[in-house]
């Protein structure tokens, strides 16, 4: 997914052109007063009020009639409108209630024919272990707080989903992609790359959001690929991760101290993993912390 496309709020459509479905700023104003939904900045609710966009992320995403799509945090329901008639089926994770039971009549209204193709969950995404189908594409719209653990949940609970495109905020962005070297380079982009490439796939214009943030959005695109390993090599992996990360401006021969039981330990674990003890986290790939867990077992 290297496309660095730019999605702006649409222009007219030209009259030759029957209307695509789409939830227009108007009505998702409407929708809004009907529920007596005030967007609420803890949950993130920027609802997308372009369809343009919507149709673009869906496109982006690679989603075919052949796929299953877990979408997270549908809101009032504008991209799950162009994910409808593409996908073979949209489950739906919505965490307000409010929102997840508007939800259906949203969708009966605006495109009856696919309707029944989705499924909707009223639950926080971070607690879904079991969907009602195995979903092979995740597509989401993600505030700031959850962004990263709702992604690495969703990528290691659902080894069915293949590929993806979720919308996030910049920073957040930024850091799932980032390679090693960066001074962004973190936990959060080791840790995705064991299950998959993270890359920049689009900006979105703040325009098409209500209410508009204050903080500027990109779209990040993923394929799944081959795992490194089984799960009890990740944990471990993704234990050495993290305390390499606590203390990133120390050398690895400090900052693993503690994890291996000792200076001596870190440096005699380095040693046997083929990983310099002055280097420092941000200058690891995913396959040289993978060697240093696998070193400690030796």
């Amino acid at each position: 997914m290297e496309n660095t496309e730019a999605t702006s709020p649409a222009s007219p459509a030209s009259p030759a052109s029957p209307p695509s479905p789409t939830l227009g700023a108007t009505e998702i104003r409407e929708i809004a007063k009907q529920l007596d939904l005030h967007p609420a900045k803890s949950l993130g609710q920027n609802f997308v009020i372009d369809g343009n966009t919507c149709r673009k992320i869906v496109r982006l995403a690679g989603v075919n009639e052949t796929d299953i799509v877990l979408e997270i945090g549908p809101g009032l329901g504008s991209l799950t409108i162009a994910l409808l008639p593409i996908a073979r089926e949209v489950i739906a994770v919505e965490i307000d209630r409010r929102l997840a039971s508007q939800l259906a009549e949203t969708m009966q209204s605006k495109v009856p024919n696919h309707a029944s193709k989705l499924q909707i969950i009223n639950e926080d995404a971070q607690l879904i272990n079991i969907l009602p189908q195995l979903p092979t594409a995740l597509v989401a719209n993600l505030p700031y707080n959850i962004s990263v653990p709702v992604i690495l949940h969703l990528l290691e609970k659902f080894p069915s989903i293949d590929k993806g495109l979720v919308m996030v905020q910049a920073e957040v962005a930024q850091r799932l992609a980032a390679k090693p070297g960066n001074k962004i380079y973190g936990t959060p982009s080791v840790k995705a790359k064991w299950w998959a490439d993270m890359s920049i796939a689009g900006n979105v214009s703040r325009e098409v959001f209500w209410p508009v943030p204050n903080v500027d959005s990109l779209l990040v695109g993923f394929k799944r690929g081959e795992s490194p390993g089984d799960e009890a090599l990740r944990v471990k992996t993704f234990t050495v991760i993290d305390a390499a990360f606590s203390q990133r401006r120390k050398m690895l021969r400090s900052a693993l101290s503690v994890w291996a039981g000792g200076s001596s330990s870190a440096i005699d674990i380095l040693e046997k993993a083929g990983v310099a003890q002055t280097s420092r986290a941000e200058e690891l790939e995913l396959k040289d912390f993978i060697a240093i867990a696998r070193a400690k077992s030796i």
